[in-house]
């Protein structure tokens, strides 16, 4: 893939270049801040951008921002964002849209190469990846949730898994239980949410936002 970074750590930038490239990806732009990294996907127009949130001048929103833009003006990029802690507001945010090619994974699991490129390449095939500690601490702020109440153990722990962006299959294994199994948790799910007769949406989106208070 065509990958554009935006990360104003130059160690960790470079450090993700020679990553990317010794993966056999091409890195046609590398950048340390919001304006420019707009200005990059302009210029290549890239298959994916990896993005951290806080970025210069003021590194609170700035690459969640460009990121948000660059899904709006050029929907086919996708975007995976990196950010050092669970920044709340920031993931239900990226979340609330169009989840397919997006994906919000924390830094540390950066260090975890395999998880990043496993993300990396979910994303770019226009998947959605979230981190599952991310999950978690939105998941935990909506327990009181009158419908959600109503999920069995194995109910929550298969919309967990959809909410870090896996398919049925990827449930199946690691949850350790057939893919059939998992198709029957995901139905009685989108019944106790209210989804089972939804046309027009993406259930598993809408459950999922539903799951996390959106």
């Amino acid at each position: 893939m065509r990958v554009i970074l935006a990360e104003d750590s130059t160690l960790l930038r470079e450090g993700l270049i020679r990553l990317l490239v010794e993966e056999g990806h091409e890195v046609p732009a590398a950048v340390g801040d919001g304006e420019t990294l707009l200005d990059a996907v302009a210029e290549h127009r890239p298959d994916i951008v990896v993005a951290d949130v806080r970025m210069p001048p003021t590194h609170t929103d700035e690459g969640l921002r460009a990121a948000l833009e660059i899904r709006r003006r050029w929907p086919g990029t996708r975007v995976l964002v990196l950010s050092q802690y669970v920044e709340k507001h920031y993931a239900t945010e990226l979340m609330s849209g169009d989840v397919d090619g997006v994906g919000y994974l924390l830094k540390d699991r950066v260090a975890q190469v395999a998880d990043f490129l496993d993300a990396l390449d979910r994303v770019g095939a226009g998947g959605a990846a979230f981190d599952p500690e991310v999950v978690r601490q939105l998941l935990a702020r909506t327990t009181h949730v009158d419908p959600l109440s109503r999920l069995t153990p194995r109910e929550r722990d298969v919309l967990d898994h959809m909410a870090q962006g896996c398919t049925n299959a990827s449930v199946a294994e690691r949850l350790h239980v057939s893919q059939s199994a998992v198709e029957k948790h995901v139905n009685a799910i989108f019944d106790k949410l209210g989804l089972l007769h939804v046309t027009g949406y993406s259930r598993r989106v809408l459950a999922v936002l539903r799951y996390l208070g959106s």
